[in-house]
């Protein structure tokens, strides 16, 4: 059985990786670090677009594996 010290660190590991980018990405470098990061990646390119009234930073990766993925990240407003 885990140790109720291990636990704690496992849940907050699991939350940590489940929020989402949007929490914490404020410039278009900040975002594409991040989703580079959380995908073990690296990064083709990076731009931001106006969708309606929302920007959204649009970061395209290159997986370890080979595959392009691309993550769409809406810009906080403070």
């Amino acid at each position: 059985m885990l140790s109720k010290s291990l636990c704690q660190f496992f849940l907050a590991l699991l939350l940590a990786v489940m929020l989402p980018l949007a929490v914490f990405a404020q410039s278009l470098d900040q975002a594409a670090q991040q989703a580079a990061d959380q995908y073990n990646a690296k990064v083709l390119s990076a731009h931001t677009e106006q969708v309606g009234n929302q920007q959204v930073h649009v970061i395209k990766l290159l997986t370890k594996d080979g595959v392009v993925k691309t993550v769409r990240i809406p810009v906080r407003n403070n």
